[in-house]
């Protein structure tokens, strides 16, 4: 009796990790189905199988990301969350992510530059956050500063654009949380 062969199997979210870290190592130009089927030991045929094509490799990179992201905020999110809440979870994930998330993010980000349809997706996602019932409101004014803040902090030290230690990065996201937090009694009263 012949046995056949067990269809191999390709994981997803390793193809996936194979190309945030080729996009890494070697710069976003460098993410071509060939590439990142030769990073991940599969065929080009096997790649195309689970992705399609570049574009939907590209989507769902960025459709991970946006996953994974949202997923901490809403650890970091209490029920029935206010609008700044939720922004201050926002904040304090940002806060949180060590070197090698903010490198994935950003050389998943320069790969957007080379694919401007994605820029859309992205756009939709800063849109959902951006958007509030009571925008013209102070607090509103307030929880949009603190989000500019904290994705400028992000980018500013992601792109290498500024030097900054981890003490120091812990106490800036500090500083934007209390941006809308509101004081304690004991800091109102040493103000």
């Amino acid at each position: 009796m012949q046995r056949m062969a067990r269809p191999r199997t390709i994981n997803r979210d390793r193809v996936m990790d194979c190309a945030e870290q080729l996009v890494q190592r070697d710069g976003a130009v460098a993410l071509t189905l060939d590439a990142v089927a030769r990073e991940a030991g599969i065929t080009k045929g096997g790649l195309q199988y689970c992705f399609g094509c570049k574009d939907d490799l590209i989507a769902a990179l960025i459709d991970r990301w946006i996953a994974s992201f949202e997923a901490d905020v809403r650890q970091h999110t209490p029920p029935n969350a206010s609008a700044a809440d939720k922004v201050r979870a926002y904040v304090q994930v940002c806060a949180q992510m060590d070197e090698a998330t903010r490198t994935r993010i950003v050389g998943t980000l320069m790969t957007l530059l080379h694919s401007p349809d994605h820029l859309r997706r992205i756009r939709d996602w800063y849109t959902g956050w951006l958007t509030h019932d009571f925008c013209h409101s102070d607090e509103a004014r307030q929880i949009r500063t603190m989000f500019f803040a904290a994705e400028g902090a992000f980018f500013l030290r992601s792109f290498g654009f500024i030097t900054m230690q981890d003490k120091e990065w812990h106490d800036a996201f500090a500083d934007i949380q209390r941006l809308i937090m509101p004081a304690s009694p004991a800091e109102a009263a040493d103000a």
